[in-house]
């Protein structure tokens, strides 16, 4: 058997010493690797998990409530949330007396205000309006919309005609100063 000797301890402490120094970059390199896969398996599994509870929402069916005051809906429409069968793309839907966008994916208050304007002026024409004419009734109506919280997949808002009427008697008061000012917004705007 072997002895148990102070020099065979020190010497096997400084073998150690060396190799670890010796190796120290693969031990770091090893390290770093292990970190970033294991901050991409963390995620990937956020992602598979906020997947998870989105498609659970979906399954749910949240009721409309309408409110009892038609004066200050004419004002301020109303929205609600649904989540059955959610598209993701932007859907719309008339009622007698206003347009329902329901968002899509990456849609947000102005894309929904661009479809109800653009849905109220297919059904009434009106040529004096211009593009920049048309940033201003969008925003107009995105500012009025009595909405908390952000806007997702399936959010459906409703536009009032009434209200959309309103936006576009405001736009044809506008000065030209104004309008040249709305031209670098609609430059940037395709669908108008």
């Amino acid at each position: 058997m072997e002895e148990y000797t102070p020099q065979s301890q020190e010497e096997k402490n400084q073998q150690i010493k060396r190799w670890f120094q010796d190796n120290l970059r693969i031990i770091v390199s090893i390290v770093i690797v292990v970190a970033i896969a294991g901050g991409i398996y963390s995620y990937s599994n956020r992602g598979a998990s906020s997947k998870v509870a989105n498609n659970s929402n979906s399954d749910q069916t949240v009721q409309d409530q309408s409110s009892t005051d038609t004066s200050a809906t004419a004002e301020k429409p109303s929205t609600t949330d649904t989540t059955t069968k959610v598209s993701p793309t932007t859907t719309s839907q008339e009622t007698g007396s206003s347009f329902v966008e329901t968002a899509g994916k990456g849609d947000g208050l102005t894309v929904l205000a661009r479809q109800a304007t653009a849905n109220y002026l297919e059904k009434n024409p009106d040529s004096a309006l211009t593009k920049e004419h048309k940033i201003y009734i969008e925003d107009y109506l995105r500012k009025s919309v009595a909405h908390s919280g952000g806007v997702h997949v399936g959010t459906s808002v409703e536009f009032s005609k009434d209200l959309i009427q309103k936006a576009i008697a405001q736009s044809k008061n506008l000065n030209d100063k104004q309008l040249k000012n709305l031209q670098k917004y609609s430059a940037r705007v395709s669908t108008l």
